[in-house]
């Protein structure tokens, strides 16, 4: 049984608000629109799901992703721009396929896209520990 690995991306970073309502389609919208279009033709695409998310309490660094499964090292990334090139969003998804194919899920620094290299914003580590009361 292979195990689920999810790309989440944070749909309120970078909205308007007015009023106390979000108004229009936010950037975080907006970034998840494009990878949701390549993550159709994308090769690992039953392996690795895209799933979006509230809010991910980066607000400052928006526009928000996260790399994610239970076994290996969490990643998240920031100031990522919602308008990226096409090339740019190959380019996150190419490094989510370094982060399936990676035992640990490692992503050096030299191997990761330009906005995956500025925007980390945490390495979580995964959780070897099992507690038992």
């Amino acid at each position: 049984m292979k195990i689920q690995h999810t790309m989440f991306v944070c749909t309120t970073c970078a909205s308007v608000w007015q009023n106390g309502e979000r108004v229009g389609v936010s950037g975080g919208q907006k970034l998840l629109q494009q990878l949701q279009e390549l993550h159709q033709h994308w090769e690992l695409q039953s392996e690795f799901a895209i799933a979006p998310v509230e809010c991910m309490s980066a607000c400052n660094r928006s526009c928000v992703i996260c790399f994610a499964t239970g076994s290996k090292y969490t990643y998240l990334f920031g100031n990522l721009s919602p308008d990226m090139s096409l090339s740019a969003i190959a380019g996150v998804l190419e490094c989510a396929s370094k982060y399936y194919t990676h035992p640990q899920g490692l992503l050096p620094w030299a191997e990761r896209p330009e906005p995956l290299k500025k925007g980390i914003l945490a390495r979580i580590p995964p959780n070897v520990y099992s507690y038992t009361s």
